[in-house]
């Protein structure tokens, strides 16, 4: 990956009329959309609408149904994927950290690629110390999990991430668990990555961070992809019912 007749003017994921039930009740219906690289894409709506569903399948956490995800031209459910080489390339954070508590924040963010791509320690410490610097954490290098706040220790998930150097990364509602003054730092370095061109797929509930960062979003309701549009559009035009009441919620 990528494959050889994959291109940049091409989608880097590609979803089409995607499926996904768990037992008898269907959480997606029918999804499809592109994303461009480089691309910053908001995926909102209520929850049990299917969004981290979605995010998922597209990292083949989940299977689906029926339709089909491509990834860099690669199909993500073919049978005969190497999920790993899939997951080297599609950066994941979700909601719960998951940071191994034993292990400092630099050794939590060194692990993936001494283990996993084989990558010299020396090389790979040099590496992870600049993404500690990237989230906005050094002189935390040497700190455990405990001894750091939610949205540093989110932080620490997002340099972990990005140290297996992926081409797009996906964020599933990252900041949900996260006390409100630590939003607002996790936000600023999720805004940091897509400026410098990284491919991002948030779900999330953070409308005014969707409204100044996305380039594209859609709003997911019951398992379809109701109305979507580029933010200001999409935030001041709405034209569904089931996207103005939403809004009105929320805004």
């Amino acid at each position: 990956m990528p494959t050889d007749n994959w291109t940049d003017s091409q989608p880097i994921v590609s979803i089409k009329d995607v499926h996904k039930s768990f037992g008898d009740l269907e959480v997606l219906k029918g999804i499809s959309f592109d994303v461009m690289k480089g691309e910053v894409v908001c995926i909102i709506g209520p929850s049990g609408s299917g969004k981290s569903t979605l995010i998922r399948c597209i990292n083949a956490l989940n299977d689906i149904q029926k339709g089909s995800i491509k990834v860099e031209g690669i199909e993500v459910h073919d049978k005969h994927l190497n999920k790993l080489e899939l997951r080297k390339k599609v950066g994941m954070v979700f909601q719960q950290y998951n940071l191994f508590p034993h292990k400092t924040a630099l050794e939590n963010v060194m692990m993936a690629p001494i283990k996993v791509l084989k990558e010299s320690p020396a090389e790979v410490e040099a590496k992870a110390r600049d993404l500690i610097e990237k989230v906005r954490l050094q002189g935390k290098e040497n700190s455990y999990p405990g001894e750091l706040s939610g949205g540093q220790q989110q932080r620490v998930a997002i340099a972990r991430s990005l140290a297996m150097n992926p081409d797009i990364m996906l964020f599933d509602e990252v900041t949900a668990a996260l006390d409100p003054e630590t939003v607002k730092e996790v936000l600023v370095t999720i805004k940091d990555l897509a400026e410098d061109g990284m491919t991002c797929m948030l779900v999330t509930h953070e409308m005014g961070f969707a409204k100044e960062i996305a380039d594209h979003i859609y709003f997911t309701d019951r398992g379809v992809i109701v109305e979507h549009g580029p933010p200001a559009t999409f935030f001041e035009q709405a034209k569904d019912e089931r996207t103005k009441e939403f809004l009105s919620q929320i805004l």
